[in-house]
């Protein structure tokens, strides 16, 4: 991997999604970094960002957790998260929670330095290439609140054309919700089945073996539907990708 000049130290910032049903993103996440010459810290003591109480409308709830990653994030220079969504919610959503004094000036301050892993690989480190090799047919789905909110795209797809001997292809529906939208998929599952069956039908007029995005959460929602049709599609952020994941022979 080349990057134009050594980084800042950088806090990680691990989604719930990550940490309890993902945690080879939160690893994968960590070697890029690392291999673009950052020094990487952790918090143990992070949490929730708050949105799924935020989606749900339980906006002290929200607004206490929104509070604790302020103060247990208000000395970092920058914050790197393998997530769209969770990104979005601090960096957009904090702003509707009622913060005031203190914490409202550190959100203030700290929205400016939460990026999405792509967006600070391309956006500040200026990484133009990756060393990894992964020798599969590729679709890329958009996730909504990268694309929406913080206006990813061309980020993660430009990182992973570089990579070696992959075929990446965009979903002939790529900004397309998946269905997933956190709650959403929970307070309206009949739709959000409907709306994920047409996604799998862009999957297989795509060809891929894998379909990849910013967020795990997109992925386990279309991951969830592949296997039970057994479509022999697996899902993989594109952290583990750039990160030289393998797909081994027969794996869903």
């Amino acid at each position: 991997m080349v990057s134009a000049k050594k980084s800042p130290t950088v806090h990680l910032f691990i989604p719930c999604f990550v940490d309890q049903f993902y945690p080879g993103t939160g690893m994968a996440t960590v070697r890029l970094l690392r291999n673009s010459g950052c020094e990487v810290v952790y918090e143990p003591e992070q949490t929730c960002c708050g949105q799924p109480a935020y989606n749900s409308g339980y906006r002290d709830e929200a607004a206490h957790l929104a509070r604790r990653f302020l103060r247990l994030f208000m000395d970092a220079k920058a914050i790197v998260a393998p997530s769209a969504s969770c990104v979005a919610m601090v960096r957009k959503h904090y702003g509707e929670l009622g913060l005031v004094g203190e914490d409202a000036e550190r959100w203030e301050s700290l929205r400016t330095k939460i990026w999405e892993l792509s967006e600070y690989l391309v956006d500040v480190l200026g990484v133009k290439k990756m060393e990894a090799r992964f020798p599969h047919r590729v679709a890329y789905h958009t996730s909504c609140h990268g694309f929406r909110e913080l206006g990813i795209l061309e980020q993660p797809l430009s990182l992973l054309k570089s990579v070696k001997d992959i075929d990446l292809v965009e979903l002939d529906d790529h900004r397309r919700c998946c269905g997933f939208g956190g709650t959403f998929a929970v307070k309206n599952s009949a739709l959000s089945a409907a709306m994920g069956e047409d996604k799998l039908e862009a999957i297989r007029r795509s060809g891929a073996e894998v379909v990849t995005a910013t967020d795990d959460s997109c992925l386990m929602h279309i991951g969830g539907l592949l296997s039970r049709q057994k479509q022999g599609v697996r899902t993989l952020h594109y952290a583990e990708i750039l990160a030289g994941e393998k797909v081994e022979e027969g794996e869903e």
